[in-house]
């Protein structure tokens, strides 16, 4: 099936589902409803049923709006297709199930406030939702990607006894933003810590998460590569660390290939061991075919001259090894 139209009809069917049911049942809940339940199922908040199912409808149609948005691309590829699958049938089966115990919890109640949410409702809901994801991504993965079409790259000469180095950099502005947002709203959480306005649970609670976004913000913000003295090191973030270091030994070819976010499943690190991309913008990629088998892309400037100084030094030693032989 056409990936665009599954997505329209099941975007369509979980739009349905989550208004319908609300309102099939509207003379057996209460108004306002409870819709977030604490330690022991007890309700903590609620809205009225006309703003419940507002939110319900908005909340999934954002993301049903991106992932048709994003189904061209987002399914070129065999992993980003698996990621694609799971997540469009994963987050409707997700949201279906919220909205199911949320109703559920509210059937018949006197008021909101006695309405109860059984723990394992919850965890049974975030189970479906992931077997789901998983159950569709590997069902609608297809078969294995072929060989895409790259640039073979120029051949480079080299000189006798003469050392040569390549370094490429890439960088993406926006995810440099993200560290530094994660670092404004970590003094600013501190701040009202300090001063008495916030907490010290909700505090401490969010102040790891924006840590976390700190660190992964700064590594993942910019990466180099440098091709010469025998390997290929890969340096994340403004500091070159960590470093990750290939011998050519192990390396079979390069080339340069044109690749996109949506197409490996966005930013970042993504793929597997043995098929993996370092994403940071689309467009230009260095890849690297190793002589197990596994490729390794990284988003990179010039990376034609890189692959093309790869498969230099390659031949270079493959030319010394046959000389001393």
């Amino acid at each position: 099936m056409n990936p665009r139209i599954a997505a329209v009809i099941w975007g369509l069917f979980v739009i349905g589902a989550q208004i319908a049911l609300p309102l099939a049942l509207r003379d057996r809940l209460p108004d306002p409803l409870a819709t977030r339940w604490g330690l022991g199922g007890l309700a903590s908040r609620s809205m009225s049923l006309t703003t419940y199912i507002v939110v319900t409808f908005l909340l999934w149609a954002v993301l049903w709006l991106v992932a048709l948005a994003a189904a061209e691309r987002a399914t070129a590829r065999r992993p980003s297709r698996t990621v694609w699958w799971g997540g469009l049938f994963g987050l409707g089966a997700l949201a279906l199930g919220v909205n199911v115990t949320t109703v559920l919890a509210n059937l018949d109640a006197p008021d909101w406030a006695a309405s109860r949410l059984p723990g394992w409702q919850v965890l049974a809901v975030i189970a479906a939702g992931t077997g789901v994801a998983v159950l569709a991504g590997y069902l609608r993965k297809g078969a294995p990607d072929q060989d895409p079409a790259h640039r073979t790259p120029p051949l480079l000469r080299l000189r006798p006894g003469r050392r040569t180095v390549w370094v490429g950099h890439a960088a993406n502005r926006w995810l440099t933003l993200l560290p530094v947002a994660a670092l404004a709203a970590a003094l600013v959480l501190g701040l009202l810590y300090v001063t008495g306005l916030v907490p010290g649970g909700p505090a401490t609670s969010v102040l790891p998460g924006l840590v976390l976004v700190l660190a992964a913000g700064v590594l993942t913000s910019s990466v180099s590569v440098q091709v010469g003295d025998g390997r290929v090191a890969v340096r994340f973030g403004p500091l070159g660390w960590p470093a990750r270091r290939i011998p050519l030994s192990l390396i079979e070819s390069a080339w340069s290939e044109t690749r996109h976010p949506a197409e490996v499943g966005g930013w970042g690190i993504r793929g597997l061991p043995g098929s993996s991309t370092i994403m940071l913008r689309g467009g230009e990629c260095l890849v690297i075919r190793y002589r197990s088998g596994g490729r390794l892309a990284i988003s990179i400037d010039d990376a034609e001259r890189g692959a093309s100084l790869i498969n230099a030094l390659i031949a270079e030693r493959v030319e010394q090894s046959t000389t001393t032989d």
